[in-house]
């Protein structure tokens, strides 16, 4: 006999490993930082299309998923990085200055 949480506990598997996956291919957006707002743990920037979310290149605020991200970053620096809706807030995982 099946029990009814098998069930839930694959999809719940199949959820985790889809997005592990995604992340893992998130493509790489360029963009330039207008502001840093470390107390807020957000930034704004301007960014070019980031095709993952279906956002056309705009001026947005972000927040950020590790703070000592922001740490490196001041106004106007050109960069390159990844973004995603993580718990329904549109979140840069990762970000790095273009040298």
């Amino acid at each position: 006999m099946k029990k009814p949480w098998n069930a839930a506990l694959a999809a719940m598997l199949t959820a985790v490993t889809v997005n592990v996956f995604a992340q893992g291919a998130l493509p790489a957006v360029e963009g330039e930082v207008r502001k840093v707002d470390p107390l807020a743990q957000k930034i704004t920037l301007r960014h070019q299309e980031i095709p993952n979310i279906e956002m056309s290149p705009m001026t947005m605020v972000f927040r950020v998923r590790d703070p000592a991200l922001l740490a490196q970053l001041k106004e106007g620096d050109k960069v390159r990085f990844t973004a995603d809706k993580v718990d329904g807030a549109l979140t840069v995982l990762s970000i790095e200055p273009l040298r």
